[in-house]
């Protein structure tokens, strides 16, 4: 008997070929693809695999014509330049999964996890695989877990295969035909081309950034003021208790009322407050939280998460669920967590009987992320501090509540009341376990009712209203949680994506004019591909397809219906939009002045396949100028010639002005504004500038890799 498992990536086909047979033996297919043999229950088993999707959507037609006839093909066809790695892995699976007697599914258990495996059977080891084909299901890569699923085969969810295939066409649908649709608008009224990105989920996340954008812009801020006063006694400061005065007159009559008068005691209040333990980490909290306290990207996060998954260490990253079943079997994760020291300071505090404060959301594929209990080793320093995350989290929800009193006192000065406020902790709980969470523990001064205190000084703070804040990665995978928008596998890839399209910029995103005026052109012209509860809607009977509410053929014929709509008003009105997308674009691409008074423009050069800046007034002024490969403009230009400053190459990037001939040195060591010590190896911080804006960085790199967000820098340096 001979059986063939089919595995997501490498390093998942060596824990489940290890974890089935201690004897399993590692050969290599064209000298370079691994693959596993072994021998269980007087089976001969292949272990196989692949790295992701192994099969992409490409139209019966041609790949630049609009289409709604779409088949599989392999993606390295489809794509030589970025999916050209796959063609050996295909051809792997083609030799070595053909004819088998059975086959297992041993894919990831989600929905894109369904749809490799099933395509990997029907389309390399032939479409009789599927009538052979069992399926394992597991949340983690431990020996237990593996052989516990290869023994408890179930059937492959079929509706998991349809919602899989309905998202891929749908994402094409709006992805590439309307994207092609724009691209020729753009080509037919300006003679240009221009390759446009938009996407079912996208384009209504850009939507929401650009509402963000115009709100900011818009907004005209108020001013208001704030009356504290700073006692003698312990130098504590009071604050009126109108807070925010936005009566210019009030706040003048308060202060001219209260200046030189002493305050007195008017009311103590003391009260009790519980705060319970966080919830287990979903995918959403984890890359908020990792964000927060590392400044890491959801994307950089949710890579982290999956390798620590691959490796066995800790669970599958991609779920919705904050509950921990207690099928888990804690003690035995405990247990071997508390061989670690560090860890077993905390363990050993537990309660006896272990209830974790399990959150509200659910996953019926997998629980929450939790440490499986192996201990890893050789982990990098971002994966570390991950792995951390995680099991500190998984050791706290089972924790009682923290507990505080608070001290609230209010203080009369001639009539007008001000109060100050402390908080003390009587219990820490839960968070005594929880080292990536400030405990606010303040003394309480020794007051009593009456007690007379004179005012060192009073003072009137004028401030204005700030604008909405813009929005940062974790909260905008936040808000798209809260919106109902993508899917917790999808959202930190599709902020991502606006960034490599360039429509976005800066860890507070900013939008660009690119950007700006796509969403205000198909706003104005094809309102429904910016439209969330389009979006909403399309996800709901996606998932219904895993409830039998609906079906494939009619979620991906109501798509159809939907995109047709789109194209119809694209065609009516192709000459505006054409033109305004073109310019917009032109727009975006001013990178500074020319010294004729033009716009210098980048442009791309078909011919030399490179970027370069030209001025906007071509042919009367010829002033060009080479960018280097993977130039940055900054926002900052030479001192010396007035042309924009680039940032170039890497392990430390340079700085040069865009005309090498200008002769100007930039950044000299004497410039560099110095942030702080580094935590890690003592040098300096510095700013520096990545793909994703400004950050800082350690002075001593590629030796020191620490990194965080400027805005989590006075947070790293206290901790």
């Amino acid at each position: 008997m001979h059986e063939v498992i089919i595995c997501e990536k490498p390093s998942s086909a060596e824990k489940i070929a290890k974890a089935l047979s201690s004897k399993a033996k590692k050969n290599l297919y064209n000298k370079k693809i691994k693959y596993w043999t072994l021998n269980r229950d007087s089976k001969d088993i292949t272990v196989l695999s692949g790295v992701g999707h192994l099969y992409s959507l490409i139209p019966n037609t041609s790949k630049s014509s609009i289409s709604f006839n779409l088949h599989w093909a392999p993606a390295y066809e489809v794509n030589k330049k970025t999916s050209g790695y796959t063609r050996d892995y295909v051809r792997a699976i083609q030799k070595f999964g053909k004819g088998a007697d059975s086959y297992v599914h041993a894919c990831d258990y989600d929905v894109e996890g369904t749809l490799i495996g099933y395509n990997a059977l029907k389309y390399a080891c032939g479409e009789d695989s599927l009538s052979k084909a069992s399926r394992m299901k597991f949340s983690t890569l431990t020996k237990k877990d593996i052989i516990d699923a290869y023994e408890n085969k179930i059937n492959i969810d079929m509706h998991q295969v349809d919602n899989g295939i309905a998202r891929h066409i749908l994402d094409y649908y709006f992805g590439m035909n309307i994207s092609i649709a724009l691209s020729n608008a753009v080509r037919k009224s300006k003679k240009r081309f221009l390759k446009l990105s938009v996407g079912r989920v996208q384009t209504p996340t850009l939507s929401i950034l650009v509402d963000r954008e115009k709100e900011i812009e818009e907004f005209v801020p108020e001013p208001y003021w704030v009356i504290r006063a700073i006692l003698d006694f312990e130098d504590i400061e009071i604050k009126h208790v109108d807070g925010n005065i936005f009566d210019r007159e009030r706040a003048e009559e308060i202060f001219n009322k209260c200046q030189g008068k002493d305050a007195t005691v008017d009311n103590i209040d003391f009260s009790n407050s519980t705060t319970r333990p966080p919830v287990p980490f979903n995918l959403g909290g984890l890359q908020s939280e990792a964000y927060n306290v590392f400044g890491f990207t959801p994307k950089r996060t949710q890579v982290i998460a999956q390798n620590l998954y691959s490796s066995g260490y800790t669970s599958y990253p991609r779920t919705s669920s904050q509950k921990l079943p207690e099928s888990l079997d804690f003690p035995s994760i405990f247990k071997q967590l508390a061989q670690n020291n560090d860890y077993r300071k905390h363990i050993s505090q537990l309660p006896a009987k272990l209830k974790p404060n399990n959150g509200k959301k659910d996953d019926e594929a997998h629980p929450a992320i939790h440490p499986t209990g192996i201990l890893p080793s050789g982990l990098s320093k971002d994966e570390q501090k991950i792995y951390d995350l995680i099991v500190y989290r998984f050791i706290s929800v089972f924790f009682e509540a923290a507990k505080f009193e608070s001290m609230s006192t209010t203080l009369d000065i001639e009539g007008e009341k001000f109060r100050f406020r402390r908080r003390r902790v009587t219990h820490k709980g839960w968070m005594e376990h929880y080292p990536f969470r400030k405990i606010d523990d303040e003394k309480f001064p020794e007051v009593k009712e009456g007690d007379s205190m004179s005012v060192k000084e009073l003072i009137s703070d004028e401030k204005e209203t700030k604008p909405p804040a813009r929005y940062n990665q974790a909260s905008l995978i936040k808000e798209l949680e809260k919106r109902e928008l993508g899917t917790k596998a999808t959202r930190a890839d599709i902020i991502d994506k606006l960034y490599d399209r360039k429509y976005i910029d800066g860890n507070k995103i900013s939008v660009n004019q690119l950007g700006k005026n796509l969403i205000d052109t198909l706003s104005s012209y094809c309102n429904n591909l910016t439209s969330e509860e389009l979006t909403r809607d399309l996800e709901d009977k996606l998932e219904g397809i895993n409830k039998e509410k609906t079906t494939k053929d009619s979620v991906i014929n109501e798509g159809e219906k939907d995109v047709k709509e789109i194209l119809v008003d694209i065609d009516k009105n192709t000459d505006e939009i054409g033109s305004k997308l073109y310019d917009a674009y032109q727009e975006s691409n001013i990178v500074g002045k020319c010294k004729c008074g033009g716009n210098l423009i980048k442009r791309y050069s078909p011919k030399n396949k490179s970027y370069f800046v030209g001025c906007s007034n071509y042919p009367d002024c010829n002033n060009t100028y080479s960018i280097p490969k993977g130039a940055r403009f900054l926002k900052k230009t030479c001192d010396k010639c007035g042309l924009p400053i680039i940032s170039f190459g890497s392990k430390p990037p340079k700085h040069a002005c865009l005309d090498s001939n200008c002769g100007k040195e930039h950044l000299e060591p004497e410039q560099i504004e110095v942030l702080g010590k580094c935590p890690e190896c003592g040098r300096d911080l510095i700013k520096r500038s990545g793909r994703y804006g400004d950050f800082v960085g350690c002075k001593g790199f590629p030796r020191c890799r620490f990194t965080c967000a400027l805005d989590e820098l006075k947070y790293k340096l206290k901790k």
